[in-house]
Order: C-alpha cells, then structure tokens, then sequence
C-alpha cells in the first residue's frame, strides 16, 4: 500500500471524495471506479477516522489520507537510450526531459519512459518500488526540460515536502498567442473538465487553488506571439496550459486547449521547464540548474523572427514605378498598387466613392455612381484645401486596402508601389523605403510620351516632393536613367540585397532573444515582477 496524505484547501469546499482523490491521481489515469471501490473497502480516511462513502462532502481543513494499492500488472524494465543528465549524487538527479518522453509508467502507456531510462542509469531507484521510483513532480509528455529525481527514499521524501511547502524554485518559459499585458497572476481555480476526463478547465464552483505568475520577456514584431517566463506557486495538472488559454494567450502548439490556428504553429507545445532550484536534501546546500530551450522551441522563435519585409517604392511620375513593380512581379514578389487600388475604391458602390458621395453629393460621381477621374481632378487642381481633403478621406481606405492585401501572401518580401508615399507620411509604415531615382530629362520625355501637357506636369509636380529630397530620405534608391534589361537586373540585385538584409536582422533579434533568456536565468520570478492578478 502507498499512503497519499493530502490537506482540503477552500477550494475543495463541497467536493466529492471520489472526485477529489480522481483529481490528485489524474495522471496515473485511476479510473473513479477504482477509488470508489478502495473508499469503501476502507483505505480512505478524514482526520484519521475511516470513511467508506464516496460521495462524503470534503469540508476546508480536513486531512485526507489514501491507501492506493500498488499496480502489480505492471513492471519496471530498464532502458539503455541515453538520457540527458544535468547533474547527479548518490541522492539527487536532475535530468534535462526531451519532448515526447512520458515521465512514469501507467497503464495506458506502451513506450519507455523517463523512469525506464532512469532505471538504467540509476539502479537503486528500484529499491524504492512502485512504477514510479524517484518521481518527485512530473512534466507533461510535450513539455521540455529540467526535473527531479530522488535517488533514495529518504531524498524523496525530504523532496516531496520542499514541493508541498512551495520550497522548490521551477520555472518555464513559454511561447503564448498574442501579446499578454507586461506581466499578470492568474488565480483561477481548476479542476477536471466537465465532459472531458483528459482534460483540465477553470471552474466556477468546486475547483482547487492554482497561482500563476508570468512576465513577458520578448514579442514578435507582428504581434502573433510572446515569450513569457512563467512560475506557478501551485502545481495543478495543466495548470499553466489552461490558465493561459483561459487569459486568451493559449501556448502555441496546445492540441488540447488552444484554437486550431495556433496549435497548427508548433510541433508541440511550447512549454520548457527551464530552471530548477531547491536545497539538497542531504546536506541542505542551494541547487540551482538552468538550461536553454531545446531546437524545436528555438525554431519557433526563428520563425517568429521571419517576418516579411515590407517596402515602400516611390518616385516621381515617369521614374518607372510599373516597369519596376513589372520586374519584381516577374520574381514573384507581391506589389500592392495604389493607383489601383484608388480604381476600386472609385467604382459604384465601393468605400471611395461612397465616402466621396457622403461628403460633397454627387458633385464627382458619374451617372453610374462611379467617381468622375477628370471632374475631381479639375476640382483638386483649383483647390488645394480640396485636395488635401479628399487626401485625407482616401488615404486610410488605401492603406487599409494594402493590409487586405499584404495579409493573404505568402512572400518574404512584400512591397506597395505608393506615388504620394512622403507626401502621405506613410514611410514609418515599412522596413524599407526604395525610391526610383530618373534624370529629369529622361523623365519628362517620357511623360510628354503620355501625352501630359507642361502644364499638367507642373501641377503633379507640385503635389509632390522634389526628386532629390526623397531620394535623401530613402533606404535604398534604385537608379533607372539606363535600360529596361539594366532596371531588371538592378530590381534583382536589390532584392538579393534586401534578403541578406532581412537574414541579419532575423540574426540579431534571435540574439536579443538569447540574451533576454540568459539574463532571466540568473534570477527567479517572483510577485513583485507582476503587477496583475485575474
């Protein structure tokens, strides 16, 4: 017989004793039945006295005792695989746990596991007995990282008392969805879910105590996901993949309580147990262990790091905007337009048009409810309150017309050929501006080719900046004063260029990643980090 010894928390108010001896064994997979039948034939106790009913109602306080009969079906054999061993003594082991490795036997479980291997490198775990020798505190089968193993009965027991009494230093860092505020403490009470026995959940009634402590280390430029270092005082089963999920920040890769989406972003969930510490339970010295994430996580943040390269391209009229955005399409790069998109905007019944219509009547619409291109531009010509105007009222739907467009490719690279793009104060929007550089001459033959007048010229002229101050205020200026073959290839060594760019500044924020986990490892995470409680 194994004796478990637990204390009601407030929490508990209410429950079951069948339902709350399920919830400390949830992991070995007992099925009620089985505690059900252990309760009446004797082997459960309520401050010392045998209770036989199942159904008892446990009050606050209460000291609650378990005889489990051990498993005799099952046997321990040992494992030769290899194990990642951070540190070990006659008494203690602490041991780096791969993803994918169930920690103890049990008896839905056909691999090997932490435990077989251990066998193999520490023997006299055997002489503890049971499936689960050395066992202090577990891991999920998918999370990474540092655990425990007592190597004798007495480290284990000294362990299992620095766990119960929150003694022992643990901590995870964590890849969530979206961006949590800085930090936060999450207490929500949990307990089995409802109609799912695999599964945890936050519950109103009826669930046990559980702290959550976070702070957020890092975020991807896009906003899609976070770095947290997590600490949970408390150690309920999934406690913090579901108290995560319950804030809106799911762990990516959670197959069981994250949304499709962002269990589809990793191959497992990302949830590594990165630093351990506790005092010796032989000689009381201060332990600590750290240890970076394993490659799958790293990986993750790679990605995170990898995102598109978004260019403005500007120039001129008749700099060669199409002939460049020709070229880099021939590459298979996505170019936004806003001229066309400004066409859209401009058809019947589209959000141009009907913004236009709201604001000055059917003044610049045509019979079909489409914007009359040659009346507004006469209007705007003679007013440059006018045009300022319409600017200010077609901008934000251009703008969020790209978005509509960058959101759905897949490149890169991702560029939006805007004419009015300084004009507009669009540049901080993008990672790159690149600017047409033209020689004027060269310029205005081409736009006389179109048939502008020097006048009109003028006039587009004076809507936008001269030439020479955006190339000054350029990321990169492409030359187009030679041939189209000579455009092409300049367009390709540009985008050669910008790959290399986007290379070293994935480099760099991986750095900034490292050393973010390195600096936290050499310190815990305690309440004073936090400033939210949920």
């Amino acid at each position: 017989m194994q004796e478990l010894v637990e204390i009601a928390q407030i929490s508990d108010q209410g429950q079951r004793l069948d339902v709350f001896w399920q919830s400390i064994l949830d992991e070995e997979e007992v099925p009620r039945t089985h505690i059900q039948q252990w309760i009446k034939a004797g082997h459960c106790r309520i401050n010392g006295h045998i209770c036989v009913k199942a159904s008892t109602r446990i009050i606050p306080g209460q000291v609650l005792s378990l005889f489990k009969p051990k498993d005799l079906a099952l046997e321990l054999h040992a494992d030769p695989t290899p194990l990642a061993i951070v540190y070990a003594d006659p008494h203690v082991a602490v041991i780096n746990k791969e993803a994918g490795l169930t920690v103890h036997p049990a008896p839905s479980v056909v691999e090997s596991t932490l435990v077989n291997r251990a066998l193999h490198h520490f023997p006299s775990l055997l002489t503890q007995g049971g499936l689960r020798p050395g066992i202090v505190h577990r891991l999920d089968k998918d999370t990474s990282g540092l655990i425990i193993l007592a190597l004798s009965e007495s480290a284990a027991q000294t362990l299992t008392e620095a766990f119960s009494h929150r003694e022992i230093d643990k901590e995870y860092l964590a890849l969530v969805a979206g961006i949590p505020p800085e930090s936060g403490r999450i207490t929500l009470a949990l307990g089995r879910h409802p109609s799912s026995k695999t599964k945890m959940a936050v519950l109103k009634h009826g669930g046990r105590s559980a702290e959550t402590l976070y702070q957020v280390l890092w975020s991807a430029a896009d906003k899609s996901a976070s770095l947290l270092r997590v600490c949970i005082p408390t150690g309920r089963t999934h406690q913090i993949r579901v108290h995560l999920a319950a804030i809106g920040h799911p762990l990516l890769g959670d197959r069981v309580y994250a949304d499709k989406h962002t269990a589809s972003r990793a191959p497992r969930q990302m949830l590594h147990a990165w630093r351990l510490g506790f005092a010796h339970p032989d000689t009381g010295e201060e332990l600590h262990f750290s240890c970076q994430p394993p490659d799958d996580f790293l990986d993750v943040v790679r990605q995170l790091c990898q995102n598109s390269v978004r260019i403005g391209l500007t120039g001129g009229a008749g700099s060669g905007k199409t002939a460049v955005s020709h070229a880099l399409q021939d590459l298979d790069i996505p170019v936004f337009c806003a001229d066309q998109a400004v066409d859209q905007l401009y058809a019947p019944g589209q959000d141009g048009a009907v913004m236009l219509e709201h604001y000055f009547g059917h003044k610049f619409l045509d019979d079909q409810g489409r914007v009359h291109r040659q009346a507004l531009f006469s209007a705007l010509a003679a007013s440059d309150s006018l045009r300022l105007e319409v600017e200010h009222l077609i901008h934000p739907l251009v703008l969020e017309a790209m978005e509509s467009f960058f959101k759905v490719q897949a490149s890169d690279i991702l560029v939006a050929d805007i004419p009015l793009l300084f004009e507009s104060n669009m540049a901080d929007i993008f990672d790159l501006v690149v600017v047409i550089f033209c020689p004027e001459d060269i310029r205005q033959n081409r736009l006389a080719h179109r048939g502008w007048s020097s006048e009109h010229v003028a006039l587009v002229n004076s809507w936008q900046w001269p030439q020479g101050e955006k190339v000054s205020r350029a990321s990169l200026v492409l030359d187009n004063s030679g041939s189209l073959e000579e455009l092409k290839a300049k367009v390709l060594a540009m985008i050669s260029l910008v790959r290399s760019w986007n290379q070293a500044r994935v480099t760099q924020e991986m750095d900034i990643v490292l050393k973010k986990i390195h600096a936290n490892s050499l310190h815990k995470l305690t309440p004073n980090h936090v400033s939210l409680a949920r």
